[in-house]
């Protein structure tokens, strides 16, 4: 009798333990591993490339944070060989591969990105006004489906001219190379506002001269050279951003002291950048996509604005340039490249 019940109470143990084994295996699933998506211009097959180094620092935040790519994340990095034309080709490609978030370099990528999915979360690298350029309500308050970092764009230009003039004594005919359809009508119109303001204050001659892709570069500096430009001035715009090294070859070429905006173009061969550092602001950027694989929501993650600024100058440039920078001048710059 004693036997039977032994019997019967490990029979009533086992059903037990085979109902709760499935509960048990469902809970140890491993979580899902969230997709990234990367969209951006640039050109990785072709070497050494501005914008996939601003990328590269992006993800060195987020190894910081403790992200890495195929153990804790899945990172799909999607980039146009230098066609803008791709950036929604690309946006929809990401879509279809089901990332959870898209980490979008500029507001081009962006407005690309946004106009593609109004639901899955943007992260945005360096975006120019992103209220202006509609890809937020606010900066405080984004609203929507888009967040990230601002480089503040239209602010920084007409203080470019304004030390540009210090460099180059007697600086009076000035170039600006543009690309017209780099940020919305809105925030394009503020820059070039901007520009001509200063211009007119410094008491300087404008010429702004547009390049809608790379293929433009040799008729716009050409036209520079008909108007006999003494210095260049380049704009904010991720297109002209990826082809610095090509410009600053341009202008070297044709003897034009350069001033761009981020450091990258001093790094290749420009005389001068003014801007924020690029690199540091996409690494704090990895912050907001960190926050949102943690559950937050871009609507309630305010736009970072940078508040730190740096001035590089080329020795080297300027020394083939016949130009002689001045030991103050010096003493402000925050990198001087030998």
């Amino acid at each position: 009798m004693r036997f039977a019940c032994l019997k019967r109470r490990e029979f009533i143990a086992f059903i037990g333990l085979a109902t709760a084994l499935p509960l048990a295996v469902h809970a140890q699933q491993p979580a899902k591993i969230p997709r990234i998506g990367v969209l951006s211009l640039g050109r990785p097959s072709a070497g050494p490339d501005p914008i996939v180094n601003i990328i590269n620092s992006f993800l060195q935040g987020l190894r910081e944070l403790g992200y890495t790519d195929g153990q804790n994340v899945i990172i799909q990095q999607e980039y146009t060989e230098g066609n803008t034309d791709r950036l929604h080709e690309l946006a929809i490609k990401l879509i279809a591969a089901k990332v959870d978030v898209i980490v979008a370099f500029s507001t081009t990528a962006a407005r690309a990105a946004k106009q593609a999915t109004s639901t899955i979360p943007i992260v945005a690298i360096s975006m120019a006004d992103p209220v202006a350029d509609g890809l937020v309500a606010s900066l405080a308050r984004p609203g929507g489906n888009v967040t990230g970092t601002s480089f503040l764009g239209p602010e920084l230009v007409a203080k470019r001219l304004q030390l540009l003039r210090e460099v180059v004594p007697g600086l009076w005919r000035v170039a600006a190379l543009w690309h017209p359809q780099a940020y919305s009508e809105r925030t394009m119109a503020g820059i070039v506002n901007e520009i001509e303001v200063a211009a007119r204050t410094l008491g300087m001659q404008l010429a702004l001269v547009p390049a809608a892709s790379a293929d433009d570069f040799a008729g716009a500096f050409a036209a520079m050279s008909r108007e006999r430009a003494e210095g260049l001035l380049v704009f904010p715009s991720p297109m002209l951003f990826a082809e610095y090294r090509r410009i600053a070859g341009l202008a070297a070429e044709g003897r034009l002291p350069a001033m761009g905006a981020a450091r990258e173009f001093a790094d290749l061969g420009g005389l001068m950048a003014y801007g924020v550092n690029l690199s540091d602001l996409s690494r704090r950027t990895a912050a907001h996509l960190g926050k949102i694989l943690q559950g937050a929501k871009p609507a309630d993650l305010p736009v970072e604005q940078p508040t730190a600024f740096e001035l590089v100058i080329n020795l080297k440039t300027a020394r083939e340039l016949g130009l002689t920078i001045s030991r103050d001048f010096l003493l402000v710059a925050d990198d001087v490249i030998e």
